[in-house]
């Protein structure tokens, strides 16, 4: 599971429902029907807003948002560095065996096309094409979530103005005009906070994840194309360096590091 957006679930609830508790009891902001009229009305729309193909997908765009860390590039340079070295050392047809055993369709797919002849130009065209293709896959999942996210606070608003056409109905009565007008109320306060605490925040987190992925990808068709070249693997590995931060190069250097560390500390025992 991913942390930050549990806790940021997590976190947000507590102090909203702590917020709430100072000013009195918590049944003040309970209501079915207030809950009805924004819950229902932002399904209900999303559902007219896309077709039923996209929301069959929530499930899985709900696992992407929830799920554990996806990879960094600095866990497939290693992968691509090896590739390059056993290129140079062996050829491109070396490579056929190993790459039909890779777990990554897209990398597979590259390294297949490299070994297959395709010239570079082609081979950069093929596999940008299909980063193009999943950014749009992955656009129209987030759109689902933005889309709740914007009508939400409007279905908030609309059971606002149905409990003040309630409440203006009796003005004889001044304790429920009272009560009435918090009542009405409660209705934007749900659709606020489902589409600030939930929907958007989900929507963010699924752009976020796209990006990595993309990232990743765009690191796969450099190191393909570098291996195609014939470059040098420590000229390779230079290369997709410049995908990592600052700080996930120090990271890798230091697991690098300990990792000699232990090697020698066997090596002495031995």
């Amino acid at each position: 599971m991913d942390l930050s957006t549990i806790l940021g679930l997590f976190i947000g609830a507590t102090l909203l429902v702590f917020g709430m508790m100072r000013g009195g009891s918590l049944t003040l902001f309970w209501d079915v029907s207030s809950l009805a009229i924004v819950l229902g009305g932002t399904i209900a729309a999303t559902m007219i807003s896309h077709p039923m193909e996209q929301l069959r997908q929530i499930g899985g765009l709900l696992r992407v948002a929830f799920g554990g860390r996806p990879r960094s590039p600095e866990e497939v340079i290693p992968l691509l560095v090896y590739f390059a070295e056993k290129a140079r050392r062996e050829g491109l047809l070396a490579m056929e065996e190993e790459a039909g055993q890779l777990g990554d369709p897209f990398l597979r797919k590259g390294i297949q096309l490299v070994v297959d002849g395709v010239d570079p130009e082609l081979v950069r065209e093929v596999l940008q094409i299909e980063i193009n293709f999943l950014e749009e896959r992955h656009a129209a999942g987030r759109r689902i979530f933005q889309t709740a996210g914007t009508f939400a606070p409007a279905f908030g608003m609309l059971g606002t103005v149905i409990g003040l056409i309630h409440m203006l109905a009796d003005l004889t009565d001044a304790d429920a005009i009272g009560s009435g007008m918090a009542l009405a109320l409660i209705t934007t306060l749900y659709g606020a906070m489902m589409a600030n605490l939930v929907f958007l925040p989900i929507a963010n987190k699924l752009r976020v994840r796209s990006e990595q992925e993309v990232l990743i990808m765009e690191v796969m068709v450099q190191g393909v194309l570098s291996i195609q070249a014939g470059e040098n693997p420590r000229i390779v590995e230079e290369k997709l360096q410049a995908f990592l931060s600052k700080t996930e190069l120090a990271a890798g250097r230091r697991r690098e590091a300990a990792a000699e560390v232990g090697e020698g500390a066997v090596a002495d025992v031995r």
